[in-house]
Parts: structure tokens; sequence; C-alpha cells
């Protein structure tokens, strides 16, 4: 596949014509690191992350560090940075180029000891980029990242001098899944890429586990011409399901920008939320792991843990995060986790790990398994009144602050109420959500209902409860 840059924009971005930008604490965040280019973030401060990074798996003994990209236009640039701050400290760097997110995880455990670096802005706009980070198996966040800043900030950085190897991953990625899963009848997929750097491997990985895959925007371009790389927004799937429906697939894949998040269309043209394909893949990990523990986000339905219960398995709401989830599974010994966002982690036959490729093959070696079409296994899941993730765009910082306040001062009668991230209303009819992200200034609004009414009535009383706090704010519901 080949990777498409605006070369003018490169070279601009290669010049070094800007000031060289001031390391700023505020893009250290809850579970990874993510600037706006040129702003707060550049080939110098991709270099000081990697001297801390290096610093970190030399004191772990978890060296090399496998280094890998997306197809952002500053991939190049920090990427070079981010390896030279790594060799500097003596560190080994492993390069494996420009692939998916998932891809460097499978590097990181198969051929280093479970450390690697993500270079991606994942689902952010274009003009952002940023660091996934993992030593020895885990992956940093909260004080974990805190302490990279904290190293480069007091200079404790180790010195000496890496040797970089480069390695084409790739072959070795796609026969390890198809090693392990093959689809048992002919299924016709549409599998939409968003130009990002899910084009190098998606389409000949599923074709790898005996799928006939027609791929769509697979050209990797890092300007995102056709539509932004997020599945979690419904507007951003419409070509997918048009393409679904002229070519008579079973169903639509949807990827984002460093492919480990995965959406799902059906070819009657409905989207199947996260949340609701979490319930079959779960259903499926339980019968091999019967009683296990199975982690969902704070945006999934309240069906979810209904169904994982039936299924012999034992619910766990966490916080939103990819990182965190992946502590939470590695702590508890979960064999499977999932988010409203996308996000799926497969402990079980594979790392503990998001990777929106693999949970697509999961997926399909299920709904391949049965004569069954797969809109009629999709729309027997519970269902029921949902909203997408809404978003509510504020100034860098001031989501948190106003979560602070929020969870102290609304008050909703005959409710559960949870903190564990934001404030979330369950009713026994239905349930809303705010929360703060933690990776763009917005508050991430959700709610869900048995009934039009009850979605109706939740909504207005979240709407009652933000706009007391806040007069001024511009509610999408």
């Amino acid at each position: 596949m080949r990777l498409k840059y605006n070369l003018t924009e490169r070279r601009k971005l290669q010049e070094s014509d800007h000031e060289p930008v001031e390391l700023k604490p505020e893009i250290f965040r809850a579970y990874d690191i993510r600037g706006v280019i040129d702003v707060t973030l550049d080939s110098g401060v991709a270099r000081s992350v990697g001297q801390a990074v290096g610093t970190v798996a030399l004191e772990k003994k978890a060296g090399p560090v496998v280094v890998a990209r997306d197809g952002r236009l500053s991939g190049p640039y920090l990427m070079e940075g981010m390896i030279e701050g790594i060799l500097s400290t003596g560190c080994d760097v492993l390069d494996i180029g420009a692939v998916p997110t998932g891809v460097l995880y499978f590097a990181a455990h198969e051929f280093a000891a479970g450390s690697g670096v993500m270079i991606t802005g994942s689902h952010n706009p274009p003009d952002y980029n940023g660091f996934k980070i993992m030593v020895a198996g885990d992956t940093l966040h909260g004080l974990g990242i805190k302490d990279l800043y904290l190293r480069i900030s007091e200079g404790r950085l180790a010195d000496g001098q890496g040797v970089v190897t480069k390695r084409n991953v790739v072959p070795e990625y796609i026969a390890k899944i198809a090693g392990d899963i093959q689809v048992e009848r002919p299924l016709k997929v549409v599998i939409d890429c968003g130009n990002g750097i899910g084009g190098v491997c998606a389409a000949d990985t599923l074709r790898a586990i005996g799928v006939e895959v027609l791929p769509l925007f697979d050209e990797v371009d890092g300007t995102f011409p056709n539509h932004h790389p997020d599945p979690s927004e419904p507007d951003n799937l419409k070509d997918l399901i048009e393409s679904v429906r002229l070519m008579d697939a079973d169903l639509g894949l949807a990827l984002d920008g460093d492919a480990d998040r995965l959406g799902v269309v059906t070819l009657a043209g409905n989207i199947i939320y996260p949340d609701r394909v979490m319930m079959l893949l779960a259903m499926d990990v339980l019968d091999r792991v019967p009683g296990a523990t199975i982690i969902y986000d704070v945006k999934c339905t309240g069906h979810l843990p209904e169904v994982i219960r039936q299924a012999g398995g034992v619910p766990l709401m966490y916080k939103t995060g990819h990182s965190l989830m992946k502590a939470k599974m590695k702590e508890i010994g979960s064999p499977f986790a999932g988010e409203m966002s996308g996000h799926f982690f497969f402990g079980e036959r594979w790392y503990g790990v998001d990777d929106g490729i693999y949970a697509a093959a999961r997926l399909l070696e299920i709904l391949g398994s049965t004569d069954t079409p797969p809109e009629a296994i999709l729309n027997a899941l519970p269902s029921s009144y949902s909203t997408p993730e809404l978003k509510v765009q504020m100034s860098e910082g001031e989501n948190h602050a106003f979560i602070e306040k929020f969870t102290s001062a609304a008050r909703f009668e005959g409710a559960r109420i949870s903190t564990i991230d934001g404030l979330r209303a369950d009713f026994d009819d239905g349930w809303g959500l705010v929360r703060a992200s933690n990776t763009t200034p917005i508050l991430v609004v959700r709610f869900d209902a048995e009934t039009e009414q009850a979605l109706a009535r939740i909504k207005a009383v979240f709407r009652s409860q933000m706009l007391q706090l806040r007069s001024d704010l511009e509610l999408p519901f």
C-alpha cells in the first residue's frame, strides 16, 4: 500500500522553520502524550520523550524499544526525533516503520521485551500527533506518563549510544493472526480505512483469514481527504454504509487513524455500536473462559452487564482509556475488555491489547461460524434507544474543571450515581453520562434508555443540570 504525503507540507515540517517548542506538562495526559504540531509538539520534544522512554526501558531491563508511526504528515520527523532520543540513552531501537498500532503491540511482545512507542494522533485532528508508550509490557498511564515529564525536566536521563535495526514485521503479524483464525464460510466485507495507517495491512490480514475484502479509502494520506478516521462519529460511516449497500456485502468495518478502534455497520445500513458488538465478542470469549470478569467502560449500554452475566461472566464497569483498561485487565486477569469508542482488548488468544484489525478478525470468525446472516445475528443483540457519543467543545482544561464542579453540584433524584469517570446517573429505565475527555478539550455525553420517552426525559434532566452550572454551554441534545 502506498503512503501518500503532501511533499510541500512534509518539507515545511522538516525544515525546522519554527522556534523549538518548549516542553509543556499539559501534553502529558492521562493515558498517552498528545499535542499540536509546532505548538506543543515537535521533533525536539519527541527526542526528549525518547530519552525518558529509553532511560525507563534500561532501568527495567526492557530494551530494545520498538518504534512505529501512523500516516500523519508529522510522523516521519517525530519518529526521527524519538529514535534519536532513545538511542542517546544507550537503549537499542527496532524501527518497524509506518504500521498500525496493533502491529506495534505485536512486535513489542514478539520481538522485544514488551517495550514500544507508537507515534500517532489516533482520531484527533490532522494537526495533532502524539505517543502511545509501552514499557516491559505495561502501557504507561497516569503517574507513569507524569514520570516521563519529571525525568526530562529534572535531567534524570541515561547517556549512551544504542543501535537501531529496521524490520518489516507485517508479514509475521498477518501470519500470526491467520494461523489462529480462519473463517469457516465465505463472507464479503467492505473495510473503510479512512486513509489511516490501517490501509497498510487491514485488507491483507482479513483476506488471509478467508474473507473476501473490498477496501475503501485504503491509501494512507495524512490529510484525510475523504472523511476523518473516527468511526465513533456516525457521519464518518456514510461512505461505508453506501459501499456495503452497493457491493451487497455481508458487513462493513471501519478503522480509526491508527487502526486500534473498530466500527461496524450492516447491509441494511444500521450502525452496530461497539457496546453491542462487545456483547457478541464477550459471549464468545466466555464460552472458553467461563466465569471470567469482562471489563467495559462507563459509556456502555446497561444491557451489556446483563448479557455478560447470562453468558456466565462477571461484568465490571471501569474508566474510559486504552491504557487504563489494559492495566485493569492485567491487574485482575481479565480475558476481554471493551469501550464504547470501539477499543476491544483481547487477553484470550492475544496480548491483552487493543487492535481494530485483530478485533475485526475475531468478529468475522464468530459471524462465519454459522449459516445465519450477520445482519440477523447482530440485530438479535439486545438494543435500546441510545445516542452516539455527543461532544461539547470547551477550551483546554475547562472540561475537567466543569466535571469537578458538576459531580459536586448535580442532583439526580432516584438515580444510582457513579463517579469513577465523570458522572453517570442510572435510572430504572435508562442512564445518562457526562465525562471529560482525556485526549481533547471536550465533554463527552451519552444517553441510553428503554423507551424514547425515557431517553427524552433523561436528556432533559442532564441538560437542565448542565446549564444550571454553565448557561453558555452549546449542548448537542
